[in-house]
């Protein structure tokens, strides 16, 4: 079924352009996963399908961190931020007093990286119950944590490093994350619905709770793609898409080809690939990781 896109790509023209997207779609069903809604971006070409029938908009999960990463890269461009910063200095008043002195040494590159020093992950809402955590304070209580490994060193994947990062974009920009890239990305994306989840003092929770559509959160990956430009239009500097292809922040090159991608909870993706010259972007529902074999199988 296709609906419309957007103004930017034409639909799939099958005799032009060989696409990934029915292989994909193939292999879901072999393997009994859910897939609700699925699209490709290839030269230019746009394939939108709903598989399964399911809302328009899904949560997509840590694939959220990577629009935080683009907001960060925004403020980058604008001269108001550094990699090398230390969000001690960022957000210094939102320490306790107590704090372990170690979270003076993080830097804005560690917590892209979850190199942050700590020894756990935490702060995800999706699985926690936030009544536990003995505050609505997310901040304070995230730099309440000691930090037991040293900063910089060992990767310990947690959502708490985006929740710290929305904050980070929010002290920079002046306004929560959500408002400040609604009309830098957003808007000039075509994004039809957006929603983002927020902590109770209102701040989007950064690292998940991203509700779009799957063709609208193929955009992003297709802006990464096209060194940083969209419909003619720069929305991140080629210097930012670089770092990030560099660094792996968040979208991480695979070994097999020069394709970077990110994965969310339940098997939600964003897969760029500069070899092939395409995007994939897909909202699933898999309890069994099984959408990794998916890209393996496939050699994507």
């Amino acid at each position: 079924k296709t609906r419309p896109y957007g103004t930017l790509f034409r639909k799939k023209e099958a005799e032009v352009t060989e696409m990934f997207i029915d292989a994909i779609i193939d292999e879901f069903g072999k393997r009994n996963i859910r897939l609700y809604s699925i699209t490709e971006i290839k030269d230019g070409c746009a394939d939108v399908r709903y598989i399964t029938p399911a809302s328009a908009c899904h949560n997509s999960y840590s694939v959220a961190k990577a629009f935080t990463v683009t907001a960060l890269g925004m403020l980058f461009d604008e001269g108001k931020l550094s990699p090398e910063e230390r969000v001690f200095d960022i957000l210094r008043d939102s320490f306790p007093e107590d704090h372990d002195k170690k979270w003076e040494q993080v830097t804005l590159h560690d917590t892209m990286l979850h190199k942050m020093g700590i020894d756990k992950g935490f702060l995800d809402i999706d699985t926690e119950d936030i009544r536990t955590y003995g505050t609505q304070d997310f901040l304070r209580y995230a730099f309440g944590k000691p930090l037991p490994l040293p900063v910089g060193e060992k990767y310990v994947y947690s959502d708490a490093a985006y929740y710290i990062l929305s904050r980070v974009v929010a002290a920079k920009a002046g306004c929560d994350m959500l408002a400040y890239m609604r009309p830098r990305l957003f808007v000039p994306l075509e994004f039809q619905e957006v929603a983002w989840s927020v902590c109770p003092f209102g701040y989007s929770v950064g690292a998940t709770g991203l509700y779009i559509k799957t063709c609208d959160m193929a955009k992003l990956g297709q802006v990464y793609l096209d060194g940083g430009v969209y419909n003619g239009k720069r929305i991140i500097s080629q210097e930012w898409r670089d770092l990030v292809f560099k660094n792996g922040y968040e979208l991480k090159r695979r070994s097999a080809r020069e394709a970077y991608t990110k994965g969310g909870m339940y098997g939600q993706r964003l897969y760029v690939s500069v070899a092939d010259n395409c995007v994939i972007a897909w909202h699933a529902f898999d309890k069994t990781g099984g959408t990794k074999d998916i890209m393996e199988s496939l050699g994507l």
